[in-house]
């Protein structure tokens, strides 16, 4: 029996379009000098990595926030006046958890060494930065009392962090990225240090 190859989906392509891009160049330049500028060094670097979990940290970090924003849209979704109050605190809560999840996420893509998976990381990165914004907007609407525009900023914002987590899928999964871990970044004397591979 053989096993047909399915073609790539239009998504696929993209992706592939997106990692042979050179003119994501600047971007991932930009990026690493800002992550140069904000993340630390030594041990502190190799657990926000996952030392201590023996893989990386950041995909259990984006539950956090993906959780609390899908909860919200399934209020929305049920009654968006009648848990406008809910709906609201749940939104603020996955802005407030960017910070953190986002800065593991940046942990995990100073230390890729191929650049087509840093050029996809860095879109990667951009989308949750928009999407992170959609909600805050979203968060600020629903305080003003304006519900309605509030849902739909949020429904924006969802999916733009449905693309991102596509990319974010590509890596992990076909890329294998992180291809470090915590665990294998302090197995021996001959590791890596974190100033390196920055």
């Amino acid at each position: 029996m053989t096993v047909e190859t399915m073609p790539a989906s239009p998504a696929a392509r993209a992706t592939q379009e997106l990692e042979d891009s050179a003119g994501l160049d600047p971007l991932v330049g930009a990026l690493r000098k800002a992550a140069e500028a904000v993340l630390p060094g030594g041990r502190l670097l190799q657990e926000m990595r996952g030392r201590s979990l023996g893989h990386a940290l950041h995909p259990i970090m984006t539950d956090l926030p993906i959780g609390v924003w899908v909860s919200a849209t399934v209020l929305d979704l049920t009654g968006a006046r009648k848990h406008a109050d809910a709906a609201r605190k749940l939104v603020g809560a996955g802005v407030l958890l960017v910070v953190p999840t986002a800065l593991t996420g940046m942990a995990d893509w100073s230390g890729l060494k191929d650049q087509k998976s840093s050029r996809l990381g860095a879109v990667h990165a951009t989308l949750n930065g928009v999407a992170g914004s959609l909600y805050a907007t979203s968060w600020f609407l629903r305080r003003k009392g304006r519900t309605g525009l509030g849902v739909l900023t949020a429904l924006a914002g969802g999916g733009v962090l449905a693309a991102s987590g596509y990319l974010g899928g590509h890596l992990t999964l076909a890329r294998q990225e992180p291809g470090h871990s915590g665990a294998s970044e302090v197995s021996g004397p001959g590791a890596a240090s974190p100033s390196q591979e920055l």
